[in-house]
């Protein structure tokens, strides 16, 4: 039986958006920048996982390897952006 992709991309969405959220419930309360650093690039690296897979299997990028690739390599971009902002307070003990 071949499962239909949108349900599967929605299963994994709904899987991605519960490990994001009991993370940040795992690490809520007032710890210092540093303490908060790897959990706060984890919840982004999820949010990147859901916005490829939106991407891919809600807007039909799957199909267009050339323009996937391309909001891919923007999305990668702005991931490390605001990862490498996120880490500041960490690495220069502002937090």
């Amino acid at each position: 039986m071949r499962q239909d992709p949108l349900l599967r991309a929605w299963t994994w969405l709904m899987a991605l958006c519960l490990a994001s959220t009991l993370l940040a419930m795992a690490v809520e309360g007032g710890r210092p920048a540093g303490m908060l650093a790897i959990p706060g690039i984890a919840i982004l690296v999820l949010a990147w996982l859901k916005a490829r897979l939106i991407l891919a299997a809600y807007l039909g990028l799957a199909a267009a390897p050339f323009w996937r690739r391309g909001f891919e390599i923007a999305l990668a971009a702005y991931g490390l952006l605001l990862a490498a902002l996120y880490l500041i307070p960490a690495v220069y003990g502002l937090g």
